[in-house]
C-alpha cells in the first residue's frame, strides 16, 4: 500500500460561492503512482465544505437559496453574539451551513482515474468567503 499527499490552495471570490474543483483534483492524483484505492479531501476550515453533485448554474443556485432557506445569514446565533463569543466576523451562519453539508469526501481511484458519475463534481462551497483555502488531498492505494 501507498500513500500521497498533496494540498490543493485557492482564493475565493465572493461570501458564498461554488466552485468544482474536480479538475484540480484530477491534477493531484496524477502526481501520484497509486492505481486503484480511495482519495480523501478534507477541508482545513470550518466555514468551507466539500461535497459531490452536479455543478450546473441553475442547480447551484438552487442550493444557495436552500442554504439560505435552512440556515439564515444574521439570525440571531449566539456565536454572533459578543456577549457569548469572541468572534468578530458574524459568521455563525457560516459554521452552521459547514455542517450540514460536510467536509470531507471520498472518491474510488480504479485504474489511475476518479470513480465518478457522468454527472458527479467535486465541489467545494465557500460559505465565508472571499478567503485564501486549502484542502488536504491524501491518496491511499497500490
Amino acid at each position: 500500500m501507498q500513500i500521497g499527499f498533496d494540498t490543493i490552495y485557492l482564493n475565493t471570490g465572493d461570501r458564498l460561492q461554488f466552485l468544482d474543483i474536480t479538475k484540480r483534483v484530477k491534477d493531484c492524483l496524477l502526481k501520484h503512482p497509486i492505481r486503484n484505492g480511495m482519495l480523501i479531501l478534507n477541508a482545513l476550515h470550518t466555514t468551507v465544505a466539500l461535497f459531490v453533485n452536479e455543478f450546473q448554474t441553475a442547480l447551484i443556485e438552487d442550493m444557495k437559496a436552500i442554504l439560505d432557506q435552512v440556515v439564515r445569514e444574521r439570525d440571531g446565533y449566539r456565536h454572533d453574539d459578543p456577549r457569548f463569543s469572541d468572534c468578530d466576523r458574524g459568521n455563525a451562519d457560516s459554521h452552521l451551513r459547514a455542517m450540514f453539508l460536510g467536509q470531507n469526501v471520498i472518491v474510488p481511484i480504479q485504474g489511475g482515474e476518479l470513480v465518478l458519475g457522468k454527472w458527479q463534481s467535486i465541489i467545494l462551497a465557500e460559505l465565508d468567503g472571499p478567503r485564501e483555502r486549502s484542502i488536504q488531498v491524501q491518496i491511499v492505494g497500490e
